[in-house]
């Protein structure tokens, strides 16, 4: 059997539909599992063990009709649509799957030959359980057996991997004398994150009460935001590093499962941490379709900590992280410790 499973959106989204392809894929060991995305999240799928092929997503309206002939070819008996629009309805629809299953949304629905209601608008559950309970539905379709899943550790490296990321990292000055704390002050999306001034607050806060080496990352773009907050840093925390280019979403896979904690707002690398299981620290903004228990990230228990803004407070450009500081540090000595 030849299943396709749609995911075709932003890499956070990506990362915490994980535990559907692991889902499917124990279902039907014998399936080959082709993830459809865009060409941002093929080295997170490629690296994902339970994906078995990555197709591109060129993500053309006029070129759709090309594309859905492509993937006709292909001979896919099945596809799951996770993320469901006129797109990618329209593009299932023409490729002539024969089974196509996605969430009941709207009037696209009706392109599908099954559908599962779920309202997600109202951010009840995990987006990974939303997930999840789609594979489900589609398993059951395709009257296979499905079990419940561990949706924690879905990516990870070798050792020989990880030592040769440290190997690398140290050649642009990070220490791993040290624990590392990896901060992504840059939030793209429908998020927004902390003011300067308190995620410097913060690393302060962090480098009193452990030995760190800080590394300030950076997406494309990103750079001079997260270098003037190392420049501000500078002689006030004992060891930073401005981590601004990499050698691709691999490579920077690979950073990320070295370090010893990850701190971000709900954005992508944030996902790719907890997917790894790297502890973290998350910052999510006042809205109903982006609050914690709906973007949760994929880390087993207790390796997860996340805050949003007080009642007082509009956005997380307004949050003080020093009311928080009492309870990272009990999280952190209970998670992490010296």
């Amino acid at each position: 059997m030849k299943i396709l499973v749609v995911r075709n959106d932003k890499i956070g989204d990506f990362v915490l539909a994980l535990p559907a392809f692991k889902a499917i894929k124990e279902a039907f060991p014998q399936a080959t599992v082709t993830a459809l995305v865009p060409s941002y999240t093929k080295e997170i799928a490629e690296a994902c063990e339970w994906i078995d092929d990555v197709l591109i997503d060129p993500k053309d309206n006029e070129a759709k009709s090309d594309f859905a002939q492509t993937i006709s070819t292909l001979h896919f008996d099945a596809a799951l649509c996770l993320f469901s629009n006129a797109y990618n309805a329209t593009l299932l629809r023409k490729a002539r799957i024969p089974v196509r299953v996605a969430p009941a949304t709207k009037w696209v629905q009706f392109l599908y030959t099954h559908t599962l209601r779920q309202r997600r608008s109202k951010s009840e559950k995990a987006e990974f359980q939303y997930n999840l309970d789609l594979a489900y539905y589609f398993i059951d379709v395709l009257k296979g057996s499905s079990r419940v899943i561990e949706p924690h550790r879905l990516l990870e490296f070798s050792q020989v991997e990880l030592e040769q990321q440290k190997a690398k990292l140290m050649q642009i000055g990070i220490q791993f004398d040290r624990k590392t704390c990896f901060v992504h002050p840059v939030t793209g999306g429908s998020s927004n994150t902390l003011s300067q001034t308190e995620w410097q607050s913060l690393i302060c806060f962090l480098d009193d009460i452990d030995r760190f080496h800080f590394v300030v990352t950076a997406g494309p773009g990103e750079g001079e935001v997260s270098k003037a907050l190392v420049d501000s840093l500078i002689g006030k925390v004992a060891s930073i590093t401005l981590y601004d280019k990499n050698d691709g979403v691999k490579d920077f896979m690979r950073s990320i499962a070295v370090a010893d904690l990850f701190i971000a707002g709900s954005t992508g690398p944030l996902h790719i941490a907890g997917a790894l299981d790297v502890p973290t620290i998350g910052f999510y903004p006042k809205k109903r379709s982006s609050t914690p228990l709906r973007w949760q990230t994929l880390n087993s228990a207790g390796r997860w900590l996340p805050f949003m803004p007080n009642e007082e407070q509009d956005d997380l450009s307004q949050l003080i992280v020093k009311d928080r500081f009492s309870d990272i540090q009990n999280w952190y000595t209970q998670q992490i410790g010296k």
